[in-house]
């Protein structure tokens, strides 16, 4: 990239693509230009300087968010000029929406002419706004030994959950005591109540939908889908030991999601992965973003961990590869060494300082 078009970047950072003939999912690194789209692979830790391919965006529509993919919730689709499609895929659901309204706003001048951002990308929906309602007293209502929320053993893929309820228990509950009018309405009061940590998921089905919707969207109406009161997690014998590891891990609340860099174990090349931090238990995991599954493919407690900054004059001990800097490393309480990379330094600072405030 030459000088000219680093003076005129509107926003870089990484997107999974989706490939044109083989539809597989692939990191690449993003750059936004008065009248493109760029993207570059990353090789060896290093941002390749041949560009893979190019989107113009003259007369380009935006559907943000693009709902077909049912385990990718986070895509966007372009769709150019020429018919010919895009579908990109964030980190998280404000990133998607960033990148939409940059990429929305830059095809908007070059079809104007005149400077003036064109119409916003299609969203979904407007959520439904919970003006007057104290989730305080929705929580001690549901607590009610009387007439609150009854809790119930469950099992889920072989795991037994006690002291627990279903989504559509939750749903059926608020609608009885005309909390919320209707079931929608349920929805977003149940999922704002996620979202202030009042009550948390239990299970797989119920986590994930928490690690990759939108609020509107995080709380499922499902009979399935379990959740329990967050205070609950905390006393003894609220959920029984046959709880599976992985359910612990990841009912956590989501506090920070990213595309970082990391060097492999055994054959210390660079892959970028989607690091997702949770708080109570603080435990990060990395997802492989080529694939859809919700299982991370790795992962660790950050209790007693150590992380730091690596300086990016010349290359550090235990790092392989031509790297590009804004490195870090985690040293877990097992002494496993986990090197990883930033896009930028802000970005590396962000995520220290994350992570040290779970250790």
């Amino acid at each position: 990239m030459d000088k000219q078009q680093n003076n005129s970047i509107l926003k870089e950072g990484f997107l999974v693509k989706r490939g044109h003939v083989v539809h597989n999912w692939k990191a690449r690194w993003f750059v936004l230009l008065p009248d493109k789209l760029l993207y570059y692979k990353y090789e060896g830790g290093k941002k390749d300087p041949c560009q893979r391919g190019k989107i113009l965006l003259a007369n380009c529509t935006i559907t943000c968010p693009f709902l077909e993919y049912d385990n990718r919730p986070l895509v966007l689709r372009l769709q150019t000029q020429s018919s010919a499609e895009y579908f990109l895929e964030a980190c998280s659901r404000e990133e998607r929406d960033e990148w939409a309204a940059c990429i929305t706003a830059t095809a908007g001048k070059l079809k104007t002419g005149n400077g003036q951002s064109a119409t916003p990308a299609s969203t979904s929906p407007t959520s439904l706004q919970l003006h007057n309602v104290s989730l305080n007293q929705v929580v001690d209502s549901m607590y009610d030994v009387h007439s609150g929320i009854k809790l119930t053993n469950h099992m889920e893929q072989g795991s037994a959950f006690s002291n627990c309820f279903s989504g559509s228990a939750v749903v059926d509950w608020l609608v009885s005591m005309q909390m919320a009018l209707t079931r929608v309405e349920a929805v977003t009061l149940a999922s704002a109540l996620l979202e202030e940590g009042f009550v948390r998921p239990v299970g797989v089905k119920s986590v994930e939908a928490l690690r990759s919707a939108g609020l509107s969207e995080q709380f499922l109406d499902d009979s399935t889908a379990l959740y329990s009161f967050a205070e609950a997690i905390k006393k003894k014998g609220s959920v029984k030991a046959e709880t599976t590891l992985t359910a612990i891990e990841t009912s956590g609340k989501v506090m920070k999601r990213g595309y970082l860099l990391k060097q492999g174990h055994k054959r210390k090349n660079w892959k970028v992965r989607l690091f997702v931090l949770r708080t109570e238990p603080g435990y990060l995991h990395y997802y492989d973003p080529s694939k859809d599954g919700i299982s991370p493919v790795g992962g660790f407690s950050l209790r007693g961990c150590l992380v730091s900054a690596l300086d990016d004059n010349g290359v550090p001990s235990g790092v392989k590869g031509n790297v590009q800097g804004n490195l870090f490393k985690i040293i877990t309480q097992s002494d496993t060494h986990y090197f990883i990379q930033a896009p930028t330094h802000q970005e590396k600072m962000d995520w220290i300082e994350a992570i040290k405030q779970q250790t």
